[in-house]
């Protein structure tokens, strides 16, 4: 009687035909050499487009940040909402660097104060300067002159009503094409703000005499 084994399935066919596909599927050296040096160009080539769509990202995203903000600045101050003065204070560089200064803004230099007014949507003063008024301005705050100082914001506020302004004596004058000088203050500009508080006042007596000290007008 013969007795057929059932503990060998495999038979020496199935063995070699099992066997075949792991000998084939060894690469040679030669090709392994020619896969190692595809593989780095190709790891090469999307690390480059990598860096390249990181970098548009990022522009389309400085873009975006800056479209965003030109579009806050021109509402003004009063259409705001606190998401729009969050993200103004968050994003504007220039803004930010001024604040974090932590100076009042009577010792901020004129430069500062025009963006600040500018930025922030509030009347802008501070254009109404000459760069030489300005100078002038930024010289009385680091003497430490802030009343002085005061007198110079003054101005620029009077010349925000535009080519005519009340002096003295019932006469009127161009505020913008009129020299800040110690005789210009004395006869117009200090006339042409009416502050039952003396305090007004009191900033352009400072600014005549910083003038006279000073030897300017």
């Amino acid at each position: 009687m013969i007795v057929q084994s059932t503990s060998a399935p495999f038979s020496a066919a199935d063995i070699a035909r099992s066997s075949s596909p792991r000998q084939t599927a060894t690469p040679s050296p030669a090709n392994t050499a020619g896969t190692v040096s595809i593989s780095r160009a190709a790891r090469e080539a999307f690390a480059a487009a990598t860096a390249a769509s990181a970098s548009s990202a990022a522009a389309n995203a400085d873009k975006s940040v800056e479209a965003r903000l030109a579009a806050i600045k021109a509402k003004g101050a009063v259409n705001r909402t606190q998401e729009d003065q969050d993200f103004l204070f968050a994003n504007d560089k220039r803004l930010a660097e001024i604040t974090a200064q932590g100076k009042s803004p009577d010792k901020l230099t004129a430069e500062d104060l025009d963006y600040m007014q500018k930025a922030g949507g509030f009347v802008n003063t501070m254009a109404n300067l000459s760069p030489a008024e300005k100078a002038l301005y930024d010289k009385a705050v680091a003497s430490g002159n802030t009343e002085a100082a005061a007198g110079i914001s003054q101005i620029a506020f009077v010349r925000t009503m535009g080519h005519t302004a009340g002096g003295a004596n019932g006469t009127t004058y161009d505020p913008l094409n009129t020299e800040i000088t110690a005789a210009n203050v004395e006869k117009y500009f200090s006339h042409s703000i009416i502050d039952p508080t003396g305090k007004a006042q009191s900033q352009f007596q400072a600014l005549i005499q910083y003038l006279q000290g000073n030897a300017v007008g």
